[in-house]
């Protein structure tokens, strides 16, 4: 069971809502604002058993997309759940200099998100390029046994992350100048490079280009993974952000 008022972002006072769109809930739940000062909050009521399932998850991404189409906007994570709306007044009221300064930071600006991995189908460049795999192999090739075979294993994946954070960095220094701001992301089992970039809106076509090159160029080294143009949720202080509630 699921109480309180549900936040999906921040934004100028005055801003449009989207027509036609619900918020998150079966049915969709009824979305309004709420003002204190410049600010405004997007709220609804809170549904009941919340959790992130992919109906609401796709309902809560929709809405911000097509707000940031009326301006800027301080995105809320899935699943922001204030108490009561009192709560979200005050904090808009004790943080609201901050919360404008960020509106203006964001106005016209997406985030992309850029996950880099190992590559797993360059097992033939890596023979040919990493001297200790290669004898490696010749040698489980000969004596062929569990040990051999570990041995080889291992040193396949020390040499694959290797490569990936490596050709990671190299993305991350030619993708940087290109973006307004840049936001290192949690660490992700399995992922050499986990970072978010502040684009601007006419920018983000020719930023996406230049990964996809890079990630072609590389592919041997690693598999690039892209993500947006996303609301700018990398960007947003934790301080701006009530507590989660309901899973998510």
């Amino acid at each position: 069971m699921t109480d309180g008022v549900y936040v999906y972002a921040i934004l100028r006072a005055g801003t449009a809502l989207p027509k036609g769109l619900g918020g998150v809930g079966s049915p969709p739940a009824r979305v309004r604002t709420i003002r204190q000062g410049p600010l405004d909050a997007v709220i609804s009521d809170a549904p009941p058993e919340l959790r992130a399932r992919r109906r609401d998850l796709l309902a809560h991404q929709e809405l911000l997309m097509r707000l940031t189409d009326e301006g800027p906007v301080l995105p809320m994570r899935f699943g922001m759940v204030a108490p009561d709306e009192e709560t979200i007044l005050h904090q808009l009221a004790a943080a609201g200099s901050r919360h404008a300064a960020t509106l203006e930071q964001l106005a016209g600006r997406f985030e992309i998100n850029v996950k880099a991995l190992p590559a797993q189908n360059a097992l033939a460049a890596l023979v040919a390029e990493e001297k200790d795999v290669r004898r490696l192999r010749v040698a489980a090739r000969r004596r062929p046994g569990y040990e051999a075979s570990i041995r080889l294993g291992e040193a396949v994946t020390t040499a694959l992350t290797r490569r990936a954070a490596a050709a990671g960095q190299r993305l991350l220094r030619d993708l940087t100048p290109r973006a307004r701001a840049v936001a290192a992301g949690p660490a992700v089992p399995g992922c050499a490079l986990n970072v978010s970039f502040l684009v601007d809106r006419g920018d983000s076509d020719t930023f996406l280009t230049r990964a996809r090159d890079f990630a072609d160029a590389h592919q041997e080294h690693l598999e690039v993974r892209l993500a947006g143009p996303l609301p700018c949720y990398s960007f947003v202080s934790s301080e701006a952000r009530p507590a989660p509630v309901g899973g998510a």
